[in-house]
């Protein structure tokens, strides 16, 4: 979708400045952030591209004011509601509805342990043909859609060449909607940042973006 989190290539957001062995979290509630959301998560009520797509939906006043681990709970508050796991009623009053029944924790202490050590990894054993090989030019689909995608804006429409294929992933767009997992090939592919942003941009710089087969197109 088009949103204010899609800030690739867009002047006026003030200049990126690295902190000095930044800690994993700067505050403890961030990682109690971090961790109900992978317990939650646990229940297999959605996927990793649910939940991006939920805080891409975090209005752009908000997003922009809020630190990352706060658009990170403001998301999950809204998810817990739409899969009905809690009630806006309990959110709202820190007291669970009359007869919820309890239920044991779906996420153990050594399964926590396996998923933040390994992640739930997207990749499948699945057929599916690869339509371009390296070195091979592509152009991607100036797509505009609705719903989740990782092809930013500033890429789309855009000449490139392929460099590596990865195999077979989850494709994101039908994912993140409960549509499917659709899984095709993934890319990763070079762009020079003269085609993304012009001829003001440095001639020697490129771009690399991982890119699934449904956004790619032959040039």
């Amino acid at each position: 979708m088009n949103g204010v989190h899609d800030l690739g290539g867009m002047h006026g957001m003030g200049s990126i400045e690295p902190e000095l062995n930044e800690p994993v979290f700067h505050e403890v509630w961030e990682a109690r952030v971090f961790a109900l959301r992978r317990a939650m998560g646990a229940w297999k009520r959605w996927n990793i591209d649910a939940t991006r797509y939920e805080v891409e939906l975090v209005p752009p006043a908000d997003y922009l004011r809020l630190s990352y681990y706060a658009r990170q709970f403001e998301a999950f508050l809204k998810i817990l509601v739409k899969r009905g796991l809690v009630s806006q009623r309990e959110i709202d009053t820190f007291t669970a509805d009359p007869g919820t029944p309890k239920a044991e924790p779906a996420l153990t202490v050594e399964k926590a342990l396996a998923l933040v050590k390994n992640g739930v990894p997207t990749s499948r054993d699945a057929p599916a043909a690869a339509r371009f090989k390296s070195g091979e030019r592509i152009r991607t689909r100036n797509l505009n859609p609705i719903g989740h995608t990782r092809l930013p804006r500033y890429a789309r429409g855009k000449a490139g060449v392929v460099l590596r294929d990865h195999g077979v992933f989850v494709f994101p767009d039908t994912n993140a909607q409960f549509q499917g997992e659709k899984p095709q090939r993934l890319y990763s592919v070079r762009f020079t940042v003269r085609e993304l942003w012009g001829d003001q941009a440095a001639p020697q710089d490129s771009v690399y973006l991982d890119l699934w087969d449904d956004y790619l197109e032959p040039l």
